[in-house]
């Protein structure tokens, strides 16, 4: 049985706490993921949260503290935004096909998805508590309790105060056209476009504007990027890069390592993501290992904090070949080639170009 009212096809990733990936093939099915296909990234368990005493509250560098219902945060002008949910770990289990992480999720490349909010953005709420010269950070707190780490506390983290105020961050109320789902959130969570998954903030119970990040050990040690040469007994916390935009990727959906399609013309589909404010502006696929590549046509659908689905077209001879992808964003940047250039001990932000074996008939 699956839990939450997931789809069958879904992947529990790891029983307690509860987390699950959508495959593949079921990813490239809808631009906007259905909610009973999107994936689950948990650290906790899943609180129940009665909405008519659920409160809001609104500390730190704010003129005015607030506390405030649901019901007066639905009053506000609602926005739907369409954006794009980015695990940090998504693509993990490629680094870990290198050197083992023990305790760590392995991720294959759906721990993303699209999904259709509703809600009010940020920026109006801190509106109305006035925000501080001193307000440098926006830091979020959940009613979830980490278990994952074994801290016990709440899970948090922060984004820039430029980025709270932008138009791309919402406190959603629904996804989809629905109330959050319990495991999405319920009744309210923070949708930060562009930005990794554990920035979006879920069962939101508290925002403090800060003049430093957050302290939250999900902000403070874990979703921070070390060198390749950092390892788990050396490493520095205080010095790592903590985890901010999304990593510019490209992922390839169908064919699917180890399938056989016929020789001759294969259609390859996939999903790219750029982060902050970028597009993802061209794809590419290869099937002689990069030595030459076939421009992908790309969807419109969506803004800058959408994904984007592509499809190309490529002649494969007969026997083992590997299938290349990569992209290219608004800004100019591109994908590293290798594992190697991205392999870090937490497992984060594998950008490298995607490979896909196949044996063609």
């Amino acid at each position: 049985m699956q839990p939450f009212r997931k789809r069958p096809e879904i992947k529990t990733t790891k029983e307690y706490p509860y987390n699950a990936e959508t495959p593949p093939g079921l990813l490239r099915e809808h631009f906007v993921t259905p909610t009973n296909a999107f994936y689950v990234r948990n650290h906790g368990d899943v609180p129940e949260v009665d909405p008519e005493q659920y409160r809001l509250k609104i500390s730190g560098h704010v003129e005015r503290p607030l506390s405030l219902s649901l019901e007066e945060i639905q009053r506000l002008p609602k926005t739907d935004l369409v954006s794009t949910l980015y695990c940090a770990g998504n693509r993990r289990r490629e680094l870990m096909e290198r050197t083992p992480m023990p305790g760590k999720v392995a991720w294959d490349v759906g721990a993303a998805g699209n999904a259709r909010w509703g809600g009010v953005l940020l920026r109006d709420v801190l509106r109305e508590a006035g925000v501080e010269d001193a307000a440098r950070h926006a830091a979020f707190t959940g009613l979830d309790k980490d278990v994952e780490s074994e801290t016990g506390e709440p899970f948090g983290g922060s984004v820039p105060i430029e980025r709270a105020t932008a138009d791309g961050v919402l406190l959603a109320y629904e996804m989809n056209g629905e109330p959050l789902a319990s495991e999405h959130g319920f009744p309210l969570r923070v949708v930060v476009g562009g930005y990794v998954g554990a920035r979006s903030v879920k069962w939101l119970s508290e925002i403090t504007l800060r003049a430093e990040p957050s302290d939250n050990h999900y902000q403070a040690v874990e979703y921070k990027i070390f060198p390749p040469h950092v390892t788990a007994e050396n490493a520095d916390y205080s010095g790592g890069e903590m985890l901010g935009e999304i990593p510019l990727n490209c992922v390839t959906c169908a064919p699917q390592n180890g399938e056989t399609p016929a020789r001759g013309p294969v259609v390859v589909r996939g999903y790219a993501v750029a982060g902050g404010d970028r597009r993802v502006e061209r794809v590419e696929v290869s099937a002689d290992r990069g030595r030459s590549w076939t421009g992908a046509s790309l969807s419109e659908e969506g803004g800058p904090a959408a994904w984007r689905f592509w499809e190309a077209t490529l002649e494969l001879g007969p026997g083992p070949r590997e299938i290349v992808a990569r992209a290219t964003d608004s800004g100019g940047a591109t994908q590293p080639e290798t594992i190697e250039e991205v392999w870090n001990f937490q497992g984060y932000a594998n950008n490298a170009w995607h490979r896909v074996s196949v044996r063609v008939g």
